[in-house]
């Protein structure tokens, strides 16, 4: 299974050399990765492994938890409403949201939410996983806290908390839960084969997430710190996406199941300005909205240096330098997934796979992925 399936353009033949490379090496188990250029997909590959042992093929139809690419799809949500004139990121979320002014954030405002600058990223303690699996109970604990720094100053990463927070400003304003207005509004139309949480039907096609060598282990933090207190407001371990409770949830920000192929179909229209295949998503003023940056920085969070636009991180090279700069928005999974939308060129580069490397965001593979889809770019153009 070292050799890849699908199809590539020919000027892309050498992304799938890395792909077959990194598949004989063994760094990856299995994978999926889509380059669609302006609607044409002009590399559509998968193969490797679905499980540790190696034993079942990644298939064309394979999904996995994406982890933090999810976000990406909550932030869409969020700028469906505001396309239809539902949602004002720069109003106070209290607008929509009245019990959120608790404890000093009547100024918080939506865009806050959309940049992880809103000084709530998590739960204050005691909090457990479990907890999260009832969004809106646990929206209603994080409405009711204190933020952990000046909403607006820095941006600290809502790691477990982002779709809570965006998903209960859709739940105001629709009446439908995040996953109701995900399938709904987003992937139906779309025809894509994504889905917060997990269906029941559909565990048999699920790649488990492999856990990196070393888990994180928030012990070494200060417990004064808004890393410490994100953390651990609750704990997880990478292990859990495979678990059934986690699976059959409805977290926004971390546990969307899709592959490639449906990760492009969800967000290349944003880097078309808007434009999908069978009409415009959004306007492209709505798209714009991404690179209003809000804050450029260390993060209290990830500790990483990131410059955060509106529902998607800006170019930095300080942070991944084979991303290049110009108008590109990007976000990535933990171990190693990334979603990068470039509007200069109509570019969307979707990477998922099982695999979990060691960094924070991106890896080695993602890395290499990337620079021979560039080069493969530069080279025809």
């Amino acid at each position: 299974m070292s050799e890849p399936n699908g199809t590539v353009s020919p000027a892309f033949e050498p992304v799938r050399d890395v792909v077959a490379e990194h598949l004989r090496r063994g760094t990856e188990c299995g994978l999926s990765l889509v380059v669609d250029v302006d609607g044409d997909r002009v590399v559509d590959l998968w193969g490797g492994h679905r499980d540790a042992a190696r034993t079942r093929p990644w298939q064309r139809d394979t999904i996995t938890n994406v982890w933090s690419i999810t976000k990406t799809v909550t932030s869409l949500a969020a700028f469906l409403l505001v396309d239809a004139g539902e949602l004002d990121v720069s109003a106070p979320v209290a607008r929509y949201w009245p019990e959120f002014a608790a404890h000093g954030k009547a100024q918080v405002e939506v865009r806050h939410l959309l940049s992880h600058t809103s000084g709530v990223s998590g739960l204050d303690h005691p909090a457990r996983l479990e907890d999260l699996y009832d969004p809106r109970a646990a929206a209603a604990r994080m409405a009711a806290q204190a933020p952990w720094w000046r909403p607006g100053s820095a941006s600290g990463y809502h790691l477990l908390n982002y779709g809570h927070l965006i998903g209960e400003l859709v739940h105001r304003l629709t009446g439908q839960s995040l996953r109701e207005f995900v399938h709904q509004h987003i992937c139906a139309p779309l025809g894509a084969d994504f889905q917060l949480g997990l269906r029941a039907s559909d565990v048999d096609r699920v790649a488990d997430v492999l856990p990196p060598a070393i888990d994180f282990d928030p012990s070494a933090l200060a417990r004064d710190t808004v890393a410490y207190k994100t953390f651990t407001g609750p704990a997880v371990s990478a292990a859990a996406a495979n678990s059934p409770a986690w699976r059959a949830a409805e977290l926004g920000a971390a546990n969307g199941h899709g592959n490639a192929a449906s990760v492009a179909e969800i967000l290349a229209p944003l880097a078309r300005s808007g434009a999908a295949a069978h009409g415009r998503l959004l306007k492209p003023g709505t798209t714009e909205l991404i690179f209003d940056q809000q804050s450029d920085g260390t993060d209290l969070v990830n500790g990483l240096h990131v410059k955060w636009g509106l529902g998607f991180a800006l170019p930095d090279r300080r942070t991944l330098p084979w991303i290049p700069e110009g108008r590109i928005a990007f976000w990535g999974g933990w171990g190693g997934s990334m979603i990068i939308l470039d509007l200069d060129r109509h570019v969307t580069i979707s990477y998922v796979m099982n695999n979990m490397g060691a960094d924070v965001l991106g890896s080695p593979r993602a890395a290499a992925y990337t620079t021979a889809i560039y080069d493969a770019l530069d080279a025809r153009s």
